[in-house]
C-alpha cells in the first residue's frame, strides 16, 4: 500500500531550502507527501534582507481538527524549522494522526557552527529535546547535537572517542536512531555517523570546497523519502549524502546561484538510485 508523509516545517518561498525542497524530494521518491507550513517567508534568512515572515501557529489547531474529523493518517511524519510554540502541538498532531507504527523523522533544526539560528533563543534546545525523544530518527548536525545535550560545541577538535560518546548521550534522550551529520576525521572527507544503539556505522564522500544553502534539507528529505521506502537508515543516510554531493555539483559552476543548491538536478540521479535497488 502507498504510504503518506506529513512533513511540518517553513516555506521559504524563494531560496531552494525547507518545504519547496522536501516536497519534490519526497515526492520524487514516490511517497505521498502532506505538507503544514510553520509558517511562510518571502525568501530564507541567509543572505536576504527586508524579507516577510507570518508564524502560522495559530492556524495549527484548526488543522489538526479538521484533519480528526475527516480521518486523515499518516504514515511518516518529518519535521524541520519549527517553532518553539509549535512542539507541543505537533507532538499532539503526531498522537492523533499515526497510523500503527507511524514513522517520526525529526530534524532539530536550531543551529550550526557553533551558533543557534536567528530568532531561537537559549531554550529553545530543551524544547526541540522533548521532540526528539519521541523520534524513531533524528538527524542533528554537530552543533545541533551539543545543543541538544546542553553541551559546548566542540568545533573541528574532536576525535571518533568524542563522536561515539556524543552518540551514546544523543540515543539516551530517547530516539531508536541517531544520523549525526558534518561528521570529518580527515580534512578532504566528510560525513555521517550513524547509530542505533549498539553500534557505529560511518559514511564519507570527498569533501567539496564549498557550501550551500539547503544542504541539510536535501539531505533530510532524501532520508526520511528513503525510509517511507522501506530502506535501512544506514542506506538512507548514505544515499542522501550521495545526492547532497550531485546537487552541489550541479550549482558549482553558478556563482550568481549564492542563495541555494540546485537540487533539482539531482532528482533523475535520485530516481535512478531508487530504482537500481528496490527496498
Amino acid at each position: 500500500m502507498d504510504k503518506r508523509l506529513l512533513t511540518i516545517q517553513d516555506v521559504s518561498c524563494v531560496g531552494q531550502c525547507s518545504l519547496t525542497v522536501a516536497l519534490p524530494v519526497i515526492s520524487a521518491c514516490g511517497i505521498e507527501t502532506a505538507v503544514l507550513p510553520s509558517s511562510v517567508l518571502s525568501t530564507h534568512t541567509a543572505g536576504f534582507s527586508g524579507y516577510t515572515f507570518r508564524d502560522l501557529t495559530g492556524d495549527m489547531p484548526a488543522i489538526l481538527e479538521h484533519w480528526k474529523k475527516e480521518k486523515i493518517t499518516f504514515d511518516a511524519f518529518y519535521t524541520g524549522y519549527v517553532s518553539k510554540a509549535q512542539i507541543p502541538i505537533i507532538l499532539q498532531i503526531m498522537d492523533e494522526t499515526s497510523k500503527k507504527d507511524s514513522l517520526r523523522i525529526i530534524d532539530p533544526v536550531m543551529a550550526d557552527n557553533g551558533v543557534l539560528y536567528t530568532g531561537f533563543d537559549e531554550d529553545f534546545p530543551s524544547e526541540m529535546k522533548k521532540l526528539c525523544a519521541r523520534a524513531d530518527v533524528i538527524l542533528p548536525n554537530l552543533t545541533e547535537a551539543a545543543f541538544l545535550l546542553g553541551e559546548k560545541y566542540a568545533g573541528s577538535s574532536y576525535d571518533s572517542s568524542y563522536i561515539s560518546g556524543l552518540l551514546e548521550r544523543l540515543k539516551a534522550i530517547g530516539p531508536s536512531y541517531i544520523v549525526l551529520t558534518g561528521v570529518s576525521f580527515e580534512p578532504d572527507k566528510l560525513g555521517c555517523a550513524v547509530y542505533d544503539g549498539k553500534e557505529i556505522k560511518y559514511y564519507f564522500n570527498h569533501k567539496l570546497d564549498a557550501s550551500m544553502h539547503g544542504t541539510g534539507d536535501v539531505y533530510a528529505s532524501v532520508v526520511a523519502g528513503a525510509l517511507c521506502r522501506g530502506w535501512s537508515v544506514y542506506d538512507a543516510a548514505a544515499l542522501a549524502a550521495d545526492v547532497v554531493v550531485e546537487s552541489m555539483k550541479a550549482t558549482l559552476d553558478d556563482k550568481d546561484h549564492w542563495y541555494g543548491v540546485k537540487f533539482e538536478k539531482a532528482l533523475p540521479y535520485l530516481i535512478d538510485r531508487l530504482s537500481l535497488c528496490k527496498k
